[in-house]
């Protein structure tokens, strides 16, 4: 578990609260906005804080989609009532994903936690610590990752029937945030350093259609490039299935919104795709894929799949790693399939073997690295615009604008012949480049 510090707000005779974060970049949004709720309570609070204290309120925001996720947020629960139960601290709060899913069986199997909360249930959680929910305080978060970029979520929950998919379980139906909203919450994070905009949704693309009436993320997209101060403006996770090929106009309008785009496919095999309710082809993906690329010549593409599928042939993984070879993705990342409960595909048989899915994984993630290598040999000598994110020993790490931060490639500048701000944008000529990083030098104008 990484450990992140945020400033703390300290009050006389008011216990300290430690946010524990587990999962993806939604629980680390709902995290930050918890923690705004704290701030503006005038209580102190901390993010994963390794300092624990007697009078410690810990609140573990856990994840509950797949078994390995979920093993570790029931393994941070109860290693903090352990150290309730040694008096080291003082309450143990769980919400989340896991508690939304599975809060019966858990307190029942762990009854020492002093409450479980669901993912929309952050007023009682609130109340249950002496805080109220402050409505004035939409869009104010304390950020745990660096101040110059924000997850951004512009919706909750999902509308998609995915088979093997129990978010909908977890997060319910989708609800999109206002344009109005969102524009106010983009306004704020600018005038507080915050420089790139990391939009995430369940589906980024059904933006709109409840509140609106259509498909509206274009129409967003540009509001928020109009906000002074952002200078990217990047998205994840868009579904392929009704893909608004708008939001590809306002990336070429608009010189703040990344070339980059992550769009889930899970699979490209025809019964796989039916099996998983994907709503699309394997013909339309292709066709999909060409179109975006034809629109924006220079997009970098992520995608992840799924090995391992109920059903999942070798005629079908052969399938899917052609395709991979064939389509060249710029970022991917392969998983393999976890029989979830009460989702569609729990009916079926989990009839692939354990070690063959993760040989599958390995044997698409081998592909992807020669593809990465290639892809990354092909930049060597020219310059980009670089985000420096952090240093780390003897670099300076950054990223471009076709790279997310944790799960894409990095740039690294030596820090004995460069210096930079974290935080700042840097022109880096690149003179090597390896599988998953590149190496360069700042271009001094």
């Amino acid at each position: 578990m990484k450990t992140k510090y945020t400033k703390s707000v300290p009050l006389i005779n008011k216990p300290r609260v430690n946010v524990v974060t587990l999962g993806c970049s939604k629980n680390i949004h709902d995290s930050e906005v918890l923690m705004g709720q704290l701030k503006g309570n005038q209580m102190e609070v901390v993010h994963e804080a390794t300092n624990i204290q007697e009078n410690d309120i810990v609140v573990i925001n856990t994840c509950g989609f797949i078994d390995n996720a979920k093993q570790e947020s029931i393994d941070a629960i109860l290693q903090y009532s352990d150290l309730k139960d040694q008096g080291k601290i003082n309450k143990v709060i769980v919400t989340g994903c896991l508690s939304e899913r599975y809060k019966p069986e858990l307190q029942s199997e762990i009854p020492n936690v002093d409450a479980y909360f669901g993912t929309n249930d952050l007023p009682d959680l609130l109340s249950s610590i002496g805080a109220d929910y402050r409505h004035e305080l939409l869009g104010e978060r304390l950020l745990t990752t660096p101040s110059h970029f924000s997850y951004f979520k512009i919706a909750e929950g999902c509308n998609r029937p995915c088979s093997f998919c129990a978010i909908p379980l977890m997060r319910g139906k989708h609800v999109s945030k206002s344009i109005d909203d969102l524009v106010k919450e983009a306004k704020y994070l600018a005038s507080n350093g915050t420089k790139e905009l990391i939009l995430i949704a369940q589906d980024l693309t059904y933006y709109g259609l409840d509140i609106y009436g259509k498909r509206n993320l274009s129409d967003l997209m540009r509001h928020l490039s109009d906000v002074d101060g952002i200078e990217w403006i990047r998205l994840q996770y868009a579904y392929p299935s009704g893909f608004p090929m708008d939001i590809l106009d306002a990336m070429n309008e608009r010189s703040n919104i990344c070339n980059y785009l992550d769009m889930p496919l899970q699979h490209i095999s025809d019964p796989m795709l039916k099996s998983m309710r994907r709503g699309t082809t394997k013909q339309k993906q292709i066709d999909l894929v060409k179109a975006i690329r034809d629109k924006v010549p220079d997009i970098a593409l992520r995608t992840t799949l799924i090995c391992g599928y109920p059903g999942e042939t070798e005629q079908d993984f052969q399938e899917m790693l052609e395709w991979v070879e064939e389509t060249r993705f710029d970022r991917l990342g392969c998983f393999t399939y976890s029989h979830e409960e009460k989702t569609h595909a729990h009916s079926l048989e989990d009839d692939v073997p354990q070690e063959i899915k993760e040989e599958r994984v390995e044997a698409i993630m081998e592909v992807q690295q020669g593809i990465s290598y290639e892809i990354n040999q092909s930049k060597v000598g020219n310059t980009y615009k670089v985000l420096v994110d952090r240093v780390d020993g003897d670099y300076f790490i950054g990223r471009t604008e076709y790279d997310s931060p944790e799960v894409d490639n990095e740039v690294l500048i030596p820090a004995a012949d460069s210096y930079a701000r974290i935080g700042d944008f840097v022109q880096v000529k690149i003179d090597r480049a390896e599988d998953f990083d590149l190496y360069g030098e700042i271009i001094r104008k």
